[in-house]
């Protein structure tokens, strides 16, 4: 049986225009694009019609798992409550980013990080879920169970996106000490002798493991066919690491000439919404909104606010020269999608999924009404 839907009196955000006009949804895709039609079906008001959000890098899960220190949630209940939030935010398709290596100041093992996995890959299963869930291997290379982390992953298909990351300090996203002390010295709650104890620890572990668990991590993504990321590259000798490594994503790189870098070698340049919206990164580094105005600003990921990736969007298409909605929004769908591999979404074409959100705006944020995965309603 054929199920049509009509979404007529639209602002509809193409790849590089807008159009005013009908949608026509069949049996979960796009099946034709109408400019200024007067067809009959469901009134939006003249409300904008955008793809349905795609996230590559979202730790947010971890939080409803583990709310409190030494407190866990139920998984599958987890995993419920952040996918009501990520689809309410407009986003269809979203990597959950799971930690693979850890050290003395993580609050979860392995083995909660496995459940984790296990409750997505369940629910999927059994169409609990909203939006379309994948997992994203946050690889903290200087750990030394790196390795057997990443195992626990060995054959796991859902697994589409590994990133090689490093958070020692004296480098990458904390190259400034103080950052450093701030963040984990506070959080931990050490003396100046504990914390550069501390220190010297990390910077030991990563000399040791670092540079072996990279290459591991690598050569076994390129087996299995996972799109691999870069974390937090800080000078163009780190972008060549990465491009030796067969890097397609540079995540959250710390300074405009590792941007660059990233850019002039083809790697899709992600940087975090939320340091889009506050117009500076909560680590000191460089800011989104200077990259994006210099074209060197590919992928928006919400980072750990869902919200901000839809936000952001609208943000760029508003208020940065040089920068449309339909561009802005392509940071946010299809550029992502694109990243890895996902080319059956990301943008309003005909024969593509009828992932799509309805949006208005109201006092320059925008308001998230209506969200489809697949022509089906989910928020």
């Amino acid at each position: 049986m054929t199920v049509e839907t009509v979404l007529h009196n639209a602002r509809i955000v193409l790849a590089d225009e807008i159009v005013e006009g009908s949608l026509v949804l069949r049996d979960g895709f796009i099946a034709g694009i109408e400019a200024g039609t007067s067809r009959i079906g469901d009134d939006m008001g003249g409300d904008y019609i955008i793809p349905g959000l795609v996230e590559l890098h979202t730790d947010h899960l971890e939080g409803h798992y583990a709310p409190r220190p030494k407190v866990r949630w139920n998984p599958i209940a987890a995993v419920l409550a952040h996918d009501a939030q990520v689809a309410t935010a407009g986003i269809t398709t979203v990597l959950d980013a799971l930690r693979v290596g850890m050290d003395e100041d993580a609050d979860l093992t392995l083995t909660d990080i496995r459940k984790l996995a296990d409750a997505i890959e369940d629910s999927v299963q059994q169409d609990r879920l909203r939006a379309d869930h994948f997992l994203h291997l946050r690889c903290e290379v200087s750990a030394p169970d790196c390795l057997q982390a990443f195992a626990n992953f060995d054959g796991d298909d859902r697994v589409r996106l590994a990133s090689l990351m490093d958070h020692a300090p004296g480098q990458r996203q904390f190259v400034n000490l103080e950052t450093y002390a701030y963040y984990y010295q506070r959080k931990l709650k050490l003396t100046d002798r504990d914390f550069k104890l501390f220190c010297e620890k990390r910077m030991a572990e990563s000399a040791a493991n670092s540079g072996p668990n990279r290459a591991v991590i690598a050569a076994a993504c390129h087996e299995r066919g996972i799109v691999l990321a870069s974390h937090d590259d800080a000078t163009v000798g780190h972008v060549d690491e990465a491009i030796e490594q067969g890097v397609r994503v540079a995540e959250f790189p710390t300074t405009e000439a590792a941007a660059r870098a990233s850019k002039e070698a083809g790697l899709g340049v992600l940087m975090g919404a939320p340091n889009v919206m506050r117009g500076a990164s909560h680590s000191g580094n460089v800011s989104a909104r200077t990259l994006a105005s210099d074209g060197l600003l590919d992928i928006l990921s919400s980072d750990y606010i869902p919200f901000s990736l839809i936000q952001s969007a609208f943000f760029l298409g508003d208020m940065v020269d040089g920068i449309s909605l339909p561009q802005a929004v392509a940071m946010v769908s299809k550029n992502p999608a694109d990243a890895i591999g996902l080319t059956d979404r990301g943008v309003i074409e005909q024969g593509r999924r009828a992932d799509l959100v309805r949006v208005r705006v109201d006092d320059h944020v925008p308001v998230v009404r209506t969200v489809w995965r697949q022509g089906r309603r989910v928020a």
